[in-house]
């Protein structure tokens, strides 16, 4: 699955359209690797994505195409969130 459709799906970001923006700012990485809105998600990979001032790691747990709000969450599991200072 596109990683900006499972954003959306997994409601890890609310609308595609955002989930591309942040994606193609580099702003989501995939195992570690820099990624596109385009690049492929899978069960097993862990995602970095940075939302402002927070960073969220989360590990895929099921691609699902279609889910319910109640179930999204099931799509992952948190692994950590880590508040991030950008003194500058």
């Amino acid at each position: 699955m596109r990683l900006d459709k499972f954003l959306k799906v997994s409601r890890l970001i609310k609308r595609r359209t955002l989930a591309k923006e942040v994606a193609d700012k580099g702003r989501v990485s995939i195992n570690g690797k820099q990624a596109k809105a385009s690049s492929e998600v899978k069960a097993g990979d862990e995602l970095q994505i940075q939302f402002g001032q927070k960073l969220v790691v989360v590990q895929i747990e099921k691609i699902q195409e279609i889910t319910k709000k109640e179930d999204a969450g099931s799509m992952y599991k948190v692994i950590r969130e880590v508040k991030i200072n950008d003194d500058k």
